[in-house]
């Protein structure tokens, strides 16, 4: 029998999950870690802890299904969305504590991207308004806020990513530098209808290029872990932000594949072809075609899973604001 070992890492603990390859659970593992609110508005967490209790959390989940690293055919990746990591490309020692989603620190700026009359352009291209939540924002306060930052970033020193891509880079020991495209999606940094990084996008929030991860598909072989982590290599297979991938699962079901060769648990990111869209205001639907928007007010678009075959498709998740 073979296994799949998920990562769920969230906002206040990290959680490994180890599927059977019929899709029951055979052990869980979470670990919590410390928060930090250093001023009103503010939200922080230490990388190390992250990765600390993700390591654990997957060592013990191993530990509790009686199986090894030969057992795992794959790692998947879930993740707390737009957190945002700066960190040394040599050493991975982060410059600065992760920013969280939750941090509205950088409302000044928002407040001035939008006299500057950025607002249309930047929605038009990312699907997303400005505002703190993103992670575009949160890039260039931590280069602006740390001395010598902004110098290391634009001589290529330093690398950004949110928590999926951080959690990848230290996974396969400094090799790889990537995410996935609903992750790159939730920084108002990547164009959703090119399915790239955007140069007038990096410009305007002023994030060098050299900082910024690959982009690549929900379903992907981004690596190998060492083998020193879990006691041999194991492949990461997925990565999908945490509602994305409650989204594209309710979607398979209500298709009617919701079996293991399509199931899009974060632990299963494994399938063979999409069709359709997801359309996610606490439902899912899947018709066929992209829903109409014309009659729904303050609506979010934002990349729900992305996978090429010899046509590219992409399906977009909806998602609503909160009334100001």
């Amino acid at each position: 029998m073979s296994y799949v070992l998920a990562i769920d890492q969230g906002t206040t603990s990290s959680r490994a999950i180890v599927f059977r390859d019929d899709i029951s659970i055979a052990a869980v593992a979470q670990a919590e870690f410390p928060q930090h609110f250093p001023a009103s508005g503010w939200v922080e967490h230490e990388p190390e802890d992250i990765w600390t209790s993700t390591v654990i959390t997957c060592r013990d989940a191993l530990e509790k299904a009686g199986i090894a690293a030969k057992d795992i055919a794959a790692i998947g990746i879930t993740n707390q969305r737009e957190t945002t990591v700066v960190w040394d490309r040599v050493t991975g020692q982060a410059v600065h504590r992760a920013i969280v989603w939750q941090d509205r620190r950088t409302a000044d700026i928002c407040a001035r991207l939008k006299s500057e009359g950025h607002e249309a352009a930047i929605s038009a291209k990312t699907g997303l308004v400005i505002d703190p939540y993103f992670s575009g924002t949160k890039v260039a306060w931590i280069l602006d806020s740390v001395p010598g930052a902004r110098k290391r970033a634009e001589a290529g020193e330093l690398l950004f990513g949110t928590i999926d891509c951080y959690l990848l880079w230290r996974l396969t020991g400094g090799k790889v530098h990537a995410t996935d495209a609903t992750n790159a999606s939730r920084t108002l940094l990547f164009n959703i209808h090119a399915g790239q990084w955007d140069d007038d996008l990096l410009k305007i929030l002023r994030v060098p290029r050299s900082t910024l991860p690959d982009v690549k598909d929900s379903s992907h072989h981004f690596g190998d872990s060492t083998p020193d982590l879990f006691g041999g290599a194991i492949a990461i297979s997925g990565s999908l932000l945490d509602g994305a991938a409650q989204a594209a699962d309710q979607l398979f079901a209500l298709a009617g594949k919701h079996r293991a060769d399509h199931y899009f648990d974060p632990a299963h990111i494994a399938f063979d072809d999409v069709h359709g869209y997801s359309f996610s205001i606490r439902q899912c639907t899947c018709n066929g075609s992209a829903p109409t928007l014309a009659n729904l007010r303050r609506l979010l678009r934002c990349t729900s899973w992305y996978y090429r075959t010899e046509r590219r498709r992409q399906s977009q998740q909806r998602e609503t604001l909160p009334d100001a």
